[in-house]
């Protein structure tokens, strides 16, 4: 264990830094490669009917090419989030851009359910980059309460990336199909790469890199800090909660339910735009008020009773409940979130400043393998109850491991 003095990467949050003055031009580059994620899935999601449709086969296949993703998102964080601590930010960053757009144009040529499967996951392998190197930037320009408030307010981008992506995928389905949302991909994968060639400098000085290794041994000091721990059990019961909604919502809201596509776009909206009111509220207010240990227990705890309602509804233990009563829970089940995925990451993250990309890699990673994990699960019946159900444990499980590992240690010296 070593100070927080000693692990500061100086360099990047000094205040008379040339990089202080970009940070502006900076912060869209973050918030293009935050988007990302979040267009990558939601953007597709109202076209899973129709690829079960094409390929003739089941909702739980069709749910297997999200799982993929997710699968090479986790996977690719591994890789990329260590290297960047050795390579720096930016090159590792184009690397995976420029292959993630060419893996789009594969995905829309895709002839088959199973090679879909597979080029899925090398978009996923590919898309981990944009993820876990834009945390690992926050880390190298901000400390202390600083990272809450930039990852709350990047909670923004995140709530308007599913808002619009349903919507403009719904759209899409009017004029092309679920092929040529994968192009529509491609051309934002373009973009972005030109992004970070205009607009991205390295943001990890050679001399607060690591000289070798593939940082093995900063995410086994990592795993052993108990607050980290926590944090990465909590960031990871919020996104399975989150990836089982995302992966059921479709078929429960479309099939179960009647809405069309574009009710179940619009309705995927408004819970965005609730869990973004709820980051925004955290950024600007809460954490000025509230230390964010509260703040994340308060999340947890609205997130676990949102899930029991859920369950409740999807059980039918209060007799036959319409899509009114479901869109309010679910609403009140993403909205949490907003209190919970910054709050998590941002405690997590202070933990370390000179392993930034392995703590961003873990943190990333193993939300993702949860995802992959619960989202062919929440498709495992033609009811809502998979889903409820997930979310509940989920909720539960992280509320407790959170109360427990974190419980008087917040202040305690940062590990390695």
């Amino acid at each position: 264990m070593s100070s927080p003095a000693q692990n500061t990467a100086a360099p990047a949050t000094d205040s008379t830094s040339p990089m202080v003055s970009r940070r502006p031009l900076i912060f869209l580059v973050l918030a293009a490669l935050t988007a990302l994620p979040s267009l990558s899935s939601d953007v597709y999601l109202p076209a899973l009917p129709e690829v079960a449709h094409t390929f003739t086969t089941t909702a739980v296949v069709v749910q297997l090419t999200l799982t993929s993703c997710l699968i090479g998102m986790a996977l690719g964080q591994l890789a990329v989030g260590p290297l960047s601590d050795r390579l720096g930010r930016r090159r590792p960053l184009l690397a995976g851009m420029i292959l993630y757009t060419a893996a789009s144009i594969a995905c829309a040529l895709a002839p088959t359910a199973g090679a879909l499967v597979g080029l899925r996951f090398v978009q996923g392998v590919a898309g981990a980059a944009a993820i876990v190197i834009a945390r690992a930037i926050i880390r190298d320009l901000y400390e202390g309460v600083k990272i809450a408030q930039v990852f709350s307010t990047l909670m923004l981008i995140s709530g308007v990336a599913p808002v619009i992506a349903p919507l403009f995928g719904a759209q899409l389905l009017h004029v092309t199909d679920w092929r040529g949302i994968f192009a529509a991909l491609a051309v934002l994968g373009l973009v972005v790469v030109a992004a970070i060639v205009f607009g991205l400098p390295e943001t990890l000085p050679t001399a607060s890199r690591r000289p070798r290794g593939m940082g093995f041994a900063q995410m086994k000091g990592l795993l052993a800090d108990r607050v980290f721990a926590g944090c990465l059990i909590t960031a990871g019961g919020a996104f399975g909660a989150f990836f089982a909604y995302l992966a059921a919502s479709p078929f429960v809201l479309q099939d179960l339910y009647g809405a069309s596509p574009q009710t179940y776009a619009l309705l995927f909206g408004i819970n965005a735009a609730g869990m973004v009111a709820t980051g925004q509220l955290n950024g600007r207010i809460l954490v000025r008020r509230f230390s964010v240990r509260t703040i994340v227990t308060a999340g947890l705890g609205l997130l676990l009773l949102a899930g029991l309602a859920m369950l409740v509804l999807a059980t039918g233990l209060l007799g036959h409940s319409g899509l009114p009563a479901v869109c309010a829970v679910l609403f009140i089940l993403v909205s949490s979130l907003g209190l919970l995925i910054g709050n998590a990451n941002a405690l997590a993250m202070n933990r370390t400043a000179r392993a930034a990309g392995a703590a961003s890699a873990l943190l990333g990673s193993s939300s993702f393998l949860v995802g992959a994990l619960v989202s062919p699960l929440a498709g495992l019946t033609d009811s809502a109850v998979p889903m409820a159900l997930i979310q509940t444990l989920a909720a539960t499980a992280a509320l407790i491991c959170f109360t427990v590992l974190t419980r008087g240690r917040l202040h305690t010296p940062e590990p390695k």
